[in-house]
């Protein structure tokens, strides 16, 4: 099984306070099995690449229709 890390953000982001379209995101990411480690700056995804691109996927889509403005994504590969 190929394997992935991904860091995303999901704007407008307030410190201490997710709105709606980060916590529908998270949720959607959650749903799927995987666990989200929420960071200061982002968040962190990780498990098998095809799990985690749909999960990405599902989050993105549940993000915007719930108000978000941009997401952005970085996939990287375990060294």
């Amino acid at each position: 099984m190929s394997r992935c890390s991904v860091e995303f953000v999901i704007e407008p982001f307030t410190d201490g306070d997710p709105g709606k379209h980060v916590r529908a995101g998270i949720e959607a990411i959650e749903a799927q099995g995987l666990d989200v480690m929420m960071g200061p700056f982002g968040s962190t995804v990780e498990g098998d690449i095809d799990v985690v691109t749909s999960a990405i996927s599902s989050m993105v889509k549940a993000a915007m229709s719930d108000g978000a403005h941009r997401v952005l994504v970085e996939v990287r590969k375990p060294s």
